[in-house]
C-alpha cells in the first residue's frame, strides 16, 4: 500500500471551504485539471454520493475516475473511494478550523490518499514506479488544494 498526505492552509472559514469543495457540479469551474463532472446520485453531498471526474493528466491524456463517498462527517471530514487501473484508492479529506495564530479563521485542509494494488499488474507498477507515482499524486493533490484555496477566497455568490 502506498500513502501520500498533503496539507494546505486556506484563508477562509471551514464551512465555506467545505461548501466549495462539496459543490460537485461547480468543481469543474475551479479545479484546473478537471474538464467535466458528472454527478451520478441526486441529492445533497453525503455517504453514498457518486460522481465522475474527467481530468487532463500529464501528456494531455484524459482520464475519467468514479468516486464514491464512503463516510461523511459534515463539515469536518469525508472519505471517498475510487477504483483505478490496477489499484484502488481511498482518500480522506479533513477540514480543520484554525483557531490561533496569524491564520486564525482559516482552515487546514488535509488529504490522505492510500492506494493498494488490485491486480498483479498493479503490484508490478508499484514496484517499478512507486516513488514517481507518489510524487505525481502529491503534485496533483497540491494543485487541487491550491485551486480550492483560490475558489474559497472568491466572494460568495449572492
Amino acid at each position: 500500500m502506498s500513502t501520500v498526505a498533503v496539507t494546505r492552509l486556506i484563508d477562509a472559514p471551514a464551512v465555506r471551504v467545505w461548501r466549495v469543495f462539496t459543490d460537485l457540479p461547480a468543481r469543474a469551474d475551479w479545479l484546473s485539471t478537471v474538464d467535466a463532472i458528472e454527478v451520478v446520485t441526486p441529492g445533497p453531498f453525503g455517504a453514498g454520493t457518486v460522481w465522475r471526474e474527467t481530468r487532463t493528466m500529464p501528456g494531455d491524456v484524459q482520464v475519467t475516475e468514479e468516486f464514491t463517498v464512503l463516510r461523511c462527517d459534515s463539515p469536518i471530514r469525508f472519505v471517498v473511494a475510487s477504483p483505478g487501473i490496477g489499484a484502488n484508492y481511498r482518500m480522506t479529506y479533513t477540514f480543520t478550523p484554525v483557531e490561533v495564530g496569524r491564520h486564525r479563521g482559516g482552515t487546514a485542509v488535509t488529504v490522505v490518499q492510500e492506494g493498494a494494488p488490485s491486480a498483479p499488474g498493479g503490484r508490478l507498477l508499484v514496484l517499478v514506479f512507486g516513488g514517481l507515482a507518489a510524487r505525481t499524486v502529491e503534485g496533483a493533490l497540491r494543485q487541487d488544494l491550491t485551486d480550492l484555496a483560490t475558489a474559497a477566497a472568491r466572494p460568495a455568490a449572492a
